[in-house]
């Protein structure tokens, strides 16, 4: 079963500086229909203007990454860390314990686009940890580049949770069938442009829950950009 989350469907936030729209319940934005899939508990597509962002806040025990599209977004926390996200990088935080950080638009003329993804962790009170990786263009061309997974396999970045993490990029002819696991969950989101998934378009913004589905075939891309996740077969309570 492909269950298509449409994107005008998401949950809207406008603060002026900020720009956010939710495929899931996050904030004032609650759908009881949309508390998640899986472990997959936050997708937020977030625009922020030049100079703007947000402050100094905690996160305790969820697995956090950001994936910038557009600009460029600067990352101060209390590991020390201070680092500036750039479209193909991939950022993944681990807030175990506890961890500050801030997020703002590293310039001050253009605004910066990217995704929050939270995903809940398979334990808690592990020491916070941080790592960031670029993934080429040419890694992700035509088909999908490992990102996340548990054991980082294939130099993709660790996370607390049996979940992986693809991106791909599709254009003209470029097509690739994705085989399941058996069993097995998965979530995509179009992060720009628009592709077919087993003969469906979707575009910018929708998203698709997976159930008791095979294989995945993405096709017709046209300046597509995709998440894929591999996701245990659980359901977020209500």
């Amino acid at each position: 079963m492909i269950e298509l989350r449409p994107s005008a469907h998401r949950g809207i936030s406008n603060f002026g500086w900020l720009y956010s729209k939710h495929s899931f319940s996050f904030g004032s934005y609650q759908d009881p229909q949309h508390r998640g899939f899986s472990d997959l508990l936050v997708i937020n597509d977030d625009v922020v203007l030049p100079g703007m962002g947000f402050g100094t806040h905690p996160h305790r025990d969820m697995e956090i990454f950001s994936y910038v599209l557009e600009g460029g977004l600067a990352h101060k926390d209390s590991m020390d860390k201070d680092t500036v996200i750039r479209p193909g990088d991939v950022q993944m935080m681990s807030a175990g314990t506890g961890i500050r950080h801030s997020e703002y638009n590293a310039s001050d003329k253009e605004q910066v686009h990217f995704l929050q993804i939270w995903i809940v962790p398979d334990r808690t009170g592990v020491a916070p940890r941080y790592d960031q990786k670029h993934f080429s263009t040419d890694e992700k061309r035509g088909k999908f580049r490992l990102i996340i997974s548990p054991n980082a396999d294939n130099g993709s970045l660790p996370v607390y949770q049996d979940a992986r993490v693809y991106a791909g990029l599709f254009d003209g002819q470029e097509q690739q069938a994705v085989s399941l696991p058996k069993d097995r969950y998965a979530y995509v989101h179009v992060a720009r442009g628009s592709v077919d998934v087993n003969g469906q378009t979707l575009s910018f913004g929708d998203g698709a829950k997976i159930r008791d589905v095979d294989t995945l075939t993405f096709s017709n891309g046209h300046q597509a950009e995709v998440l894929l996740f591999d996701l245990r077969p659980n359901e977020l309570p209500a």
